[in-house]
């Protein structure tokens, strides 16, 4: 069973002007697809070809568990953004960051913080662990779900993200993804399935 690169949530040009079309088809296009072709050709005929890319995520190093986390991350990432996104959430995933966090407005902070201040090439998320929400980042194809978490929402913050659009401001690129492009509706259903 080869892997595919699953379809974009949105058009190409969707979440124009805060990440342009270039970059989607570099990101997506080409670094996106490059982990799908590499999983297949380190996979083909061996057993992980079988499995579910959580199950080789899981039970894998090196290699292997590099490109089947990054097409994970990557699918998980461009679910985390939608056009007409950002602002605040609503309802439970908003009244889970005021008990955990405090407020939105720490929440945030924090959230920024860990994606302004991941070294290199990584991700923040918003993941819940042990009933509770947390803010944690990750470096290279590192990943939740390895440390027993369960991820609602991500931000790349590897170069390839942004830098087309933002060059070396990532900073700019992050507040831009909070204003205007972080989907809280999907991180409110990965909220209500963790329970």
């Amino acid at each position: 069973m080869a892997f595919t690169l699953l379809p974009l949530p949105f058009a190409r040009d969707a979440l124009v002007p805060y990440l342009s079309s270039e970059t989607i088809d570099f990101h997506y296009g080409k670094h996106h697809q490059a982990y799908v072709t590499n999983l297949n050709n380190l996979t083909e005929g061996k057993p992980q070809a079988q499995q579910t890319l959580e199950q080789i995520i899981m039970g894998t190093e090196g290699p292997v568990f590099n490109n089947a986390a990054q097409v994970w991350n990557h699918t998980f990432y461009w679910n985390s953004l939608k056009p007409k996104g950002g602002g605040e959430p609503r309802g439970e995933l908003a009244q889970a960051m005021t008990r955990d966090f405090g407020s939105f407005a720490k929440f945030k902070e924090e959230f920024t913080q860990a994606a302004t201040t991941q070294f290199g090439s990584g991700w923040a998320w918003l993941v819940v662990e042990n009933g509770k929400l947390k803010v944690v980042k990750t470096s290279n194809a590192d990943l939740p779900m390895k440390h027993n978490q369960t991820a609602l929402l991500t931000l790349d913050v590897w170069e390839h993200a942004y830098y087309i659009d933002y060059r070396n401001a990532r900073p700019k690129y992050i507040e831009t993804m909070f204003n205007n492009l972080l989907n809280w509706d999907f991180a409110a259903k990965n909220l209500s399935n963790a329970k």
